[in-house]
């Protein structure tokens, strides 16, 4: 690949995401590779602030990430929410581990002392020695809203964790956005970026809070360079967590082409995986895309890499 000082930004939610990350990781220069990753999920819990997405990213590029879940940290314990249910009588619903606790007493000791969600993350990337510049999409809190059929809007911890997605959903909103701003970062990282991607996230629960950031799409739009996402559903099916369901739930036709169909002209390049040639070269409504199809299932490192190293290699013989 001819990628000598080319600048890959990528936007990410949690593990899907944090696996191009990592491939990409291993395939790019610390300096040429910024990850924008999604902050919708985050909240305050037990006291702390938890950033799952950015956490799972930063452990995954670290690597301590727990390999059977994809995210929270190998080998953790969780001695601390034993006592507070045992003990307290606590309903630890949310799960965090007890060095994984540590990671969240860190970062909120550092945002009630004033410093801004972005520096806080810089400084925890610095102390776990990941190279990559990791980058919320924003510091102020725009958290992701559930409008549910039959219990009302629901945050996103509760439909995603404590009620495992199991409420039926009928429309989503990104809670306080017109509040929100493209940090100085992030626009750097956007207008400085030779290729732009968006990971096999769930473009409603994790690149679409991304997008609510007032300007946000805007600006990635206005940039003339390849602009590729990577499809999350293989086969009709969600690679992780509930975007097939969230799909059919709102109407979609769950498939790589809905997703492509849903990006819009913010793409002008998508990637599918091998599963779904016959559906997306069979005439659909994307036909002006560029349009590759690989093998996007990444089941372990040596697949993260092939995919990141395919894909960029892909890029750049039309970029």
């Amino acid at each position: 690949m001819a990628l000598n000082g080319c600048r890959v930004t990528l936007l990410c939610g949690g593990v899907g995401g944090a696996k191009l990350a990592l491939g990409l990781a291993h395939v790019l220069p610390p300096a040429q590779l910024r990850i924008i990753v999604n902050t919708g999920d985050d909240f305050w819990h037990y006291g702390l602030r938890v950033c799952p997405d950015i956490d799972t990213v930063l452990y995954t590029l670290a690597g301590i990430a727990n390999p059977q879940t994809g995210w929270g940290l190998h080998g953790d314990t969780r001695r601390v929410l034993d006592t507070l249910r045992e003990r307290y009588g606590v309903d630890t619903w949310f799960q965090l581990g007890d060095a994984d606790i540590a990671t969240q007493i860190f970062r909120s000791e550092r945002l009630r002392a004033g410093f801004s969600l972005s520096e806080t993350i810089a400084e925890q990337a610095c102390h776990l020695g990941v190279a990559p510049a990791v980058l919320p999409m924003c510091d102020e809190p725009l958290p992701t809203m559930l409008d549910c059929v039959d219990e009302g809007e629901l945050d996103f911890q509760t439909y995603f964790v404590r009620r495992r997605c199991e409420p039926r959903v009928r429309s989503l909103r990104y809670a306080d956005a017109e509040y929100a701003t493209i940090t100085p970062n992030v626009r750097e990282a956007i207008e400085e970026a030779d290729i732009l991607l968006i990971a096999p996230s769930n473009p409603w629960l994790s690149i679409a809070p991304i997008l609510a950031i007032p300007d946000m799409r805007a600006a990635l739009q206005a940039r003339t360079i390849p602009r590729v996402a990577v499809s999350p559903i293989v086969d009709g099916r969600a690679l992780k967590g509930p975007a097939a369901q969230l799909m059919a739930q709102l109407g979609l036709k769950v498939s790589a082409a809905g997703v492509a169909q849903y990006y819009g002209s913010l793409l002008n390049g998508f990637v599918y995986d091998q599963q779904d040639a016959a559906q997306m070269n069979s005439g659909n409504p994307n036909d002006c895309l560029r349009k590759i199809t690989l093998d996007t299932l990444m089941v372990d490192t040596q697949t993260k890499i092939r995919l990141a190293s395919e894909l960029l290699a892909w890029i750049e013989s039309w970029r």
